[in-house]
């Protein structure tokens, strides 16, 4: 059920639970002051409370039905109704009458409709019961108990049975309702949200299989050319198809659809790149220095690709088939929300004359380009032996652009 349904849905229920109680409230008051006058002989004061309230709240609910404003009508028949609970209880025993209960239930009912309102009657009548409890001291009290005293057992039955009915038959039955809906409707998005979640996982895995599929075509296809440079082009263009298919795979290989460990997915990528260029044999050791770091699919696929590139490049043109090296990536979060990587090998390198724009290489191009998509800036640590970069980005929230 969407939410926009559930909140009418709370609203339609506060509005029946308003006029409800209030035509109960109304009808037993009527009927509350007539018993006082007429069987109980009490003839001062609270029976003509309980009709007079019972005529205005009956008058306040059928105004809501033209001007429809809820609060209004709420408050009108909670500021009546604490006056009249506060004047008969003081003239029924003050602490001691049974009528005392109709204060609580109007904290009760303020809590219902909202917690705002709840909290700002509660305390109203938290200083209402001090006042009535000092109608105890002969000193300081100014009412007394207008009920005959044959009369008290009946009035105060008739009291609690008001309060019991109000309680359990009007706002119990509204609070199991309320309680039912929420449950209900949680229970309904749970199964929505697994329901995406599944269809999301099947999507990146789609996804995977699809870029596995082209990743097996440029395979194929490299098979039937003889020119090795055409041979390594194709070779490096389903290698980067591949370093996005792995995004993809552990997407929906993991609980987690929106991220993914990072170090993980940078581990299998340089070994699976060092295995693809250099052989199992290969004499390259792999140093990955990075922390418990989880990155979205907009961020881990740019960057992947990023070092996709430099440890292809570190691979080629950094050693000899039979040298040993190092290729080194450590990845670490500074404090304002930026990332460092540091990324690079202990190689030959290339003269620092040679740049992104005066290169003919794609690798190189494309390391900068990623940058920039990443909104990072990138420079070469020449204190260092071979090829070493300096990365510093920040995690992006929409979506890809394509590559420049």
């Amino acid at each position: 059920m969407p939410d926009f349904q559930i909140e009418e849905e709370r609203l339609r229920d506060k509005i029946k639970l308003l006029l409800k109680v209030n035509y109960v409230t109304s009808a037993f008051s009527f009927i509350f002051g007539f018993i006082c006058l007429s069987l109980l002989n009490i003839k001062e004061i609270i029976p003509h409370v309980l009709i007079l309230y019972g005529v205005f709240n009956f008058v306040n609910t059928i105004l809501f039905k033209k001007h429809k404003n809820l609060v209004l009508t709420y408050n009108i028949t909670s500021i009546m109704a604490l006056l009249s609970a506060f004047t008969i209880t003081v003239y029924s025993g003050g602490i001691n009458s049974p009528f005392i209960f109709m204060l609580g239930l109007i904290v009760f009912a303020g809590y219902v409709t909202t917690r705002k309102y709840g909290k700002i009657y509660l305390n109203v009548i938290f200083v209402l019961v001090l006042l009535i409890f000092t109608q105890n001291f002969p000193e300081l009290s100014i009412t007394e108990n207008v009920i005959p005293a044959p009369s008290r057992s009946i009035f105060s039955l008739l009291s609690v049975l008001f309060s019991l009915y109000l309680l359990g038959n009007i706002f119990g039955k509204n609070l199991l309702r309320t309680h039912h809906l929420l449950y209900k409707s949680k229970k309904e998005l749970t199964v929505q949200m697994h329901e995406k979640e599944t269809l999301i996982k099947e999507v990146h895995h789609r996804v995977k299989n699809n870029l596995q599929t082209v990743s097996s075509l440029l395979s194929l296809q490299s098979r039937n050319i003889a020119e090795l440079k055409m041979k390594n082009m194709l070779k490096s263009t389903q290698n980067r198809v591949i370093s996005m298919a792995m995004v993809h795979e552990m997407l929906y290989m993991r609980n987690d659809i929106s991220q993914i460990e990072y170090k993980s997915y940078v581990q299998e990528l340089s070994e699976y790149l060092i295995r693809s260029i250099k052989g199992v044999d290969s004499k390259v050791n792999l140093k990955i220095d990075i922390p418990e770091i989880k990155l979205g699919i907009d961020t881990a696929i740019p960057l992947g690709l990023l070092i996709n590139e430099a440890v292809t490049n570190a691979l080629k043109y950094g050693f000899s088939d039979e040298e040993e090296g190092e290729i080194y990536i450590a990845l670490k979060k500074e404090l304002d929300k930026q990332y460092v990587l540091n990324i690079g090998d202990n190689g030959v390198g290339f003269p620092e004359s040679v740049t992104y724009k005066n290169t003919k290489s794609l690798g190189l191009k494309l390391i900068y380009n990623l940058t920039r998509q990443l909104k990072g800036t990138i420079q070469r640590d020449n204190s260092k032996k071979g090829t070493n970069y300096i990365i510093t980005f920040q995690e992006i929230k929409q979506q890809l652009s394509p590559v420049a």
